[in-house]
């Protein structure tokens, strides 16, 4: 973390934070800023409290607990770890540490307060007011590094922890910050939540609506079972977003496939379309690829064009089958056509024409037959072979008596 990011600028609520019988569960630390009002209890890893912050109820820590001067607290406060209280602090329940326990003065215990370790009684310096004071020591004398370091150990922890503002309100009713606030994934929060700016992450429930001065940003699968509105700025909603009301904003992009239940009145909206799959975008799969380029093959004319198939008919034959079948079947009209001695040339002359010198055409006696004789079609197929043919009739036969 840079030393010159203020770590309580903003409202952030890590991934999996959930609001459980009043009370706020997280996995990682707690910070609550000073000067803030929490109406729920805390159950966290490590909790730490700014000076005159104030609680509805109990706080559960697995390790240490820190709460600087003027601190209020209506419940229990249950430690796991070491404990520091400042001077002046009140505790509403009992006090109970599994470690040591480090005391001011005047605090005030309700129901009194055990430890299994040592008990100091003193006047702690305020948590925050420590740490500033040792950082600057050690930037003053060049430490930059070390600086970093402790920096690091004191916010950097392997889960995000949860940060309350400095002056900020959180109750079952209503979340108010004034600086930008962010809900991570998987969280399930009640209460309406107001703040400059809003990022409600992945798969997150929110009974309650969003408020904020400038953006709203909603990702995948979120669910806000309130309205969504801001006064000048842009809201976002991704895909798998559930809005059970309305959505009011200057700016509105809404993706196809998210749900408003609601009204919108957004000066400007745009709809987000969803992108193709990868089978889509790879390319047309229709065959139009390949009519396209038989088109082309065709206008440009330097190779033969394919022949497309015909969607009822079925597929005509290449021009080269064809020629095939022609050849084939003038070769069986001239095995057909009855031939003469003389080396197979036709009764006439050698031109075709007839004996007689009639224009004509004539029968196989070399008589001439009329128009429509003519005309008429031959009963005889033109594939039938020559042998099985009908023989001519005889012009005498015998008689047995």
């Amino acid at each position: 973390m840079s030393l010159r990011t203020d770590p309580l600028s903003a409202l952030v609520v890590p991934d999996g934070t959930t609001v459980e019988e009043h009370a706020i569960v997280t996995d990682g630390d707690a910070v609550v800023g000073s000067q803030s009002t929490v109406k729920l209890g805390v159950r966290a890893d490590t909790v730490v409290a700014g000076e005159r912050a104030s609680f509805g109820s109990d706080i559960e820590a697995r390790g240490d607990c820190r709460l600087d001067t003027w601190c209020d607290v209506a419940g229990n406060v249950l430690v796991g770890g070491d404990a520091y209280l400042g001077e002046r602090c009140e505790i509403g329940g009992q006090l109970v540490v599994a470690g040591d326990l480090d005391i001011g003065d005047d605090v005030d215990i309700a129901e009194g307060f055990e430890a299994n370790g040592w008990i100091v009684i003193r006047n702690p310096v305020p948590a925050m007011v420590l740490l500033v004071t040792y950082l600057t020591h050690l930037l003053h004398i060049g430490e930059e590094a070390a600086a970093g370091e402790v920096v690091e150990e004191v916010f950097e922890t392997s889960e995000d922890p949860l940060v309350v503002p400095r002056g900020a309100s959180v109750s079952d009713d209503a979340w108010r910050v004034s600086t930008p606030a962010r809900v991570g994934k998987d969280c399930r929060l009640h209460g309406n939540l107001r703040a400059a700016e809003i990022v409600v992450e992945t798969r997150t429930e929110l009974f309650g609506s969003l408020r904020a001065k400038d953006e709203i940003t909603v990702d995948a699968d979120a669910r806000i079972h309130g309205d969504v509105t801001t006064r000048d700025g842009r809201v976002e909603i991704a895909p798998g977003v559930c809005v059970r009301g309305d959505v009011a904003c200057g700016e509105l992009r809404l993706s196809s496939g998210a749900i408003v239940e609601g009204v919108i009145r957004a000066d400007e909206t745009t709809i987000v379309r969803e992108e193709p799959s990868p089978e889509t975008a790879d390319g047309p799969t229709d065959g139009s690829t390949e009519r396209a380029a038989t088109e082309t093959a065709r206008a440009d004319g330097t190779r033969r064009p394919v022949p497309e198939p015909n969607d009822s008919r079925g597929s005509t034959p290449d021009p080269p089958e064809q020629e095939r079948n022609g050849q084939e079947r003038s070769e069986q009209e001239s095995d057909d056509t009855p031939s003469s001695g003389d080396g197979g040339k036709p009764e006439g002359g050698g031109d075709g024409t007839p004996k007689d010198g009639s224009d004509g055409p004539t029968d196989e006696r070399g008589r001439g037959t009329p128009e429509g004789e003519a005309d008429a079609p031959d009963e005889t197929s033109d594939d039938t072979p020559a042998d099985r043919l009908p023989s001519e009739p005889k012009d005498s036969f015998e008689y047995d008596g």
